[in-house]
Protein backbone atom coordinates (compact mmCIF):
# COMPACT_ATOMS: atom_id res chain seq x y z
CA UNK A 1 0.00 0.00 0.00
CA UNK A 2 2.48 2.65 0.81
CA UNK A 3 4.45 1.89 -2.73
CA UNK A 4 1.58 2.87 -4.38
CA UNK A 5 1.17 5.96 -2.35
CA UNK A 6 4.99 6.85 -3.22
CA UNK A 7 4.06 6.47 -6.69
CA UNK A 8 0.83 8.53 -6.33
CA UNK A 9 2.92 11.40 -4.68
CA UNK A 10 5.32 11.00 -7.25
CA UNK A 11 3.11 11.87 -10.16
CA UNK A 12 1.32 14.65 -7.94
CA UNK A 13 5.34 15.80 -7.43
CA UNK A 14 6.06 15.74 -11.08
CA UNK A 15 2.64 17.29 -11.90
CA UNK A 16 3.47 20.59 -9.30
CA UNK A 17 7.43 21.05 -10.78
CA UNK A 18 8.24 19.30 -7.42
CA UNK A 19 12.31 19.25 -7.86
CA UNK A 20 12.57 16.72 -5.18
CA UNK A 21 9.77 13.89 -6.79
CA UNK A 22 11.33 14.62 -10.49
CA UNK A 23 14.90 13.86 -8.92
CA UNK A 24 13.67 10.98 -7.31
CA UNK A 25 11.87 9.69 -10.54
CA UNK A 26 14.61 10.49 -12.55
CA UNK A 27 17.48 8.55 -10.13
CA UNK A 28 14.67 5.58 -10.23
CA UNK A 29 14.11 5.18 -14.05
CA UNK A 30 16.96 6.76 -15.98
CA UNK A 31 19.37 3.85 -15.45
CA UNK A 32 17.40 1.57 -16.63
CA UNK A 33 16.30 3.16 -20.08
CA UNK A 34 19.58 4.15 -20.52
CA UNK A 35 21.33 0.34 -20.23
CA UNK A 36 17.97 0.22 -22.80
CA UNK A 37 19.44 2.23 -25.56
CA UNK A 38 22.93 1.30 -25.20
CA UNK A 39 22.00 -2.24 -25.16
CA UNK A 40 20.03 -1.69 -28.57
CA UNK A 41 21.84 0.88 -30.61
CA UNK A 42 22.25 3.93 -29.17
CA UNK A 43 24.25 5.92 -27.07
CA UNK A 44 24.13 7.76 -23.82
CA UNK A 45 22.92 10.91 -25.77
CA UNK A 46 20.39 8.79 -27.00
CA UNK A 47 18.85 7.73 -23.83
CA UNK A 48 18.98 11.25 -22.32
CA UNK A 49 17.15 12.57 -25.25
CA UNK A 50 14.36 9.82 -25.41
CA UNK A 51 14.10 9.65 -21.61
CA UNK A 52 13.27 13.31 -21.13
CA UNK A 53 10.63 13.34 -23.93
CA UNK A 54 9.43 10.09 -21.62
CA UNK A 55 8.76 12.75 -18.66
CA UNK A 56 7.27 15.27 -20.54
CA UNK A 57 5.18 12.55 -21.65
CA UNK A 58 4.75 11.50 -17.87
CA UNK A 59 4.52 15.02 -16.87
CA UNK A 60 1.58 16.00 -19.13
CA UNK A 61 -0.12 12.91 -18.08
CA UNK A 62 0.40 13.69 -14.79
CA UNK A 63 -1.13 16.86 -14.80
CA UNK A 64 -4.50 15.86 -16.24
CA UNK A 65 -7.29 14.92 -14.14
CA UNK A 66 -8.36 12.15 -16.22
CA UNK A 67 -4.95 10.22 -16.10
CA UNK A 68 -5.06 6.83 -14.32
CA UNK A 69 -1.69 4.84 -13.53
CA UNK A 70 -2.29 1.27 -14.35
CA UNK A 71 0.87 -0.04 -13.87
CA UNK A 72 4.30 1.38 -11.46
CA UNK A 73 5.51 4.46 -12.96
CA UNK A 74 9.11 2.55 -14.21
CA UNK A 75 6.97 0.15 -16.31
CA UNK A 76 5.11 3.27 -17.61
CA UNK A 77 8.15 4.90 -18.47
CA UNK A 78 10.08 2.04 -19.79
CA UNK A 79 7.21 1.35 -22.08
CA UNK A 80 7.00 4.97 -23.03
CA UNK A 81 10.82 5.13 -23.81
CA UNK A 82 11.04 1.51 -25.48
CA UNK A 83 8.40 2.46 -27.87
CA UNK A 84 9.98 6.28 -28.31
CA UNK A 85 13.60 4.42 -28.97
CA UNK A 86 11.87 1.59 -31.45
CA UNK A 87 10.33 4.50 -33.53
CA UNK A 88 13.48 6.39 -33.69
CA UNK A 89 15.40 3.37 -34.89
CA UNK A 90 13.00 2.97 -37.97
CA UNK A 91 13.34 6.26 -38.90
CA UNK A 92 17.26 6.11 -38.83
CA UNK A 93 16.73 2.56 -40.77
CA UNK A 94 18.46 0.88 -38.20
CA UNK A 95 15.79 -1.12 -36.44
CA UNK A 96 16.79 -4.47 -35.35
CA UNK A 97 14.55 -7.41 -34.52
CA UNK A 98 17.11 -8.56 -31.50
CA UNK A 99 15.47 -6.10 -29.41
CA UNK A 100 14.83 -8.86 -26.69
CA UNK A 101 11.20 -8.97 -24.90
CA UNK A 102 8.97 -6.59 -26.95
CA UNK A 103 5.66 -7.80 -25.89
CA UNK A 104 6.85 -7.12 -22.57
CA UNK A 105 5.75 -3.14 -23.64
CA UNK A 106 2.95 -1.66 -22.37
CA UNK A 107 1.06 -0.98 -25.39
CA UNK A 108 -0.10 3.21 -23.75
CA UNK A 109 -1.98 3.93 -27.09
CA UNK A 110 -4.12 0.39 -27.48
CA UNK A 111 -5.28 1.65 -23.28
CA UNK A 112 -6.23 5.29 -24.01
CA UNK A 113 -9.27 4.07 -25.22
CA UNK A 114 -10.25 2.06 -22.37
CA UNK A 115 -9.00 4.69 -19.76
CA UNK A 116 -11.29 7.26 -20.94
CA UNK A 117 -13.90 4.80 -21.28
CA UNK A 118 -13.70 3.80 -17.82
CA UNK A 119 -13.23 7.60 -16.81
CA UNK A 120 -16.49 8.23 -18.61
CA UNK A 121 -18.26 5.16 -16.86
CA UNK A 122 -16.66 6.59 -12.86
CA UNK A 123 -18.12 10.01 -14.25
CA UNK A 124 -21.16 8.48 -14.58
CA UNK A 125 -21.11 7.01 -11.52
CA UNK A 126 -20.12 9.48 -9.20
CA UNK A 127 -22.83 11.55 -10.78
CA UNK A 128 -25.53 8.60 -10.01
CA UNK A 129 -24.51 8.42 -6.74
CA UNK A 130 -25.03 11.96 -5.95
CA UNK A 131 -28.36 11.91 -7.49
CA UNK A 132 -29.09 9.32 -4.79
CA UNK A 133 -29.97 11.34 -1.87
CA UNK A 134 -29.49 10.76 1.85
CA UNK A 135 -29.30 8.08 3.35
CA UNK A 136 -28.52 5.92 0.49
CA UNK A 137 -25.36 7.88 -0.19
CA UNK A 138 -24.05 7.37 3.08
CA UNK A 139 -24.88 3.96 3.44
CA UNK A 140 -23.22 3.05 0.23
CA UNK A 141 -20.38 5.36 0.96
CA UNK A 142 -19.71 3.60 4.34
CA UNK A 143 -20.05 0.24 2.97
CA UNK A 144 -17.94 0.16 -0.18
CA UNK A 145 -15.58 3.01 0.55
CA UNK A 146 -15.00 3.38 4.15
CA UNK A 147 -15.25 -0.59 4.38
CA UNK A 148 -17.26 -0.18 7.58
CA UNK A 149 -19.17 -3.91 8.70
CA UNK A 150 -23.17 -4.02 8.96
CA UNK A 151 -22.94 -3.49 12.87
CA UNK A 152 -21.69 -0.36 12.50
CA UNK A 153 -23.70 0.56 9.75
CA UNK A 154 -26.71 -0.22 11.74
CA UNK A 155 -25.41 1.97 14.78
CA UNK A 156 -24.21 4.96 12.78
CA UNK A 157 -27.62 4.90 10.57
CA UNK A 158 -29.91 3.79 13.84
CA UNK A 159 -31.00 0.73 12.31
CA UNK A 160 -32.65 -1.94 15.00
CA UNK A 161 -30.10 -4.56 13.73
CA UNK A 162 -27.39 -5.50 11.41
CA UNK A 163 -30.15 -7.77 8.84
CA UNK A 164 -32.37 -4.13 8.51
CA UNK A 165 -29.14 -2.04 7.41
CA UNK A 166 -28.07 -4.80 4.83
CA UNK A 167 -31.56 -4.74 3.58
CA UNK A 168 -31.36 -1.04 3.45
CA UNK A 169 -28.11 -1.47 1.72
CA UNK A 170 -29.46 -3.58 -1.03
CA UNK A 171 -32.27 -1.44 -1.65
CA UNK A 172 -29.95 1.94 -2.15
CA UNK A 173 -27.77 -0.59 -4.09
CA UNK A 174 -30.71 -1.04 -6.75
CA UNK A 175 -32.04 2.58 -6.84
CA UNK A 176 -27.88 3.27 -7.68
CA UNK A 177 -28.11 0.97 -10.41
CA UNK A 178 -31.07 1.83 -11.75
CA UNK A 179 -29.58 5.62 -11.57
CA UNK A 180 -26.33 4.23 -13.15
CA UNK A 181 -27.87 2.47 -16.23
CA UNK A 182 -30.49 5.56 -16.60
CA UNK A 183 -27.33 7.37 -17.26
CA UNK A 184 -25.22 5.18 -18.85
CA UNK A 185 -27.64 4.13 -21.62
CA UNK A 186 -28.28 7.74 -22.16
CA UNK A 187 -24.59 8.60 -22.66
CA UNK A 188 -24.23 5.98 -25.95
Amino acid sequence: MKAEFTEQALLKGLANNDSKAIETLYKDNFNMVQAFILNNNGSYDDARDIFQEAMIALYEKAKSDSFVLTSKINTYVYSICRRLWLKRLQQIGRYSNQIDSFEETVAVEEDIEIHEKRNAEFAIMDRALNSLGEPCKSLLEGYYVKKMDMQNLAKEFGYTNADNAKNQKYKCLIRLKKLFFAQYNIGE
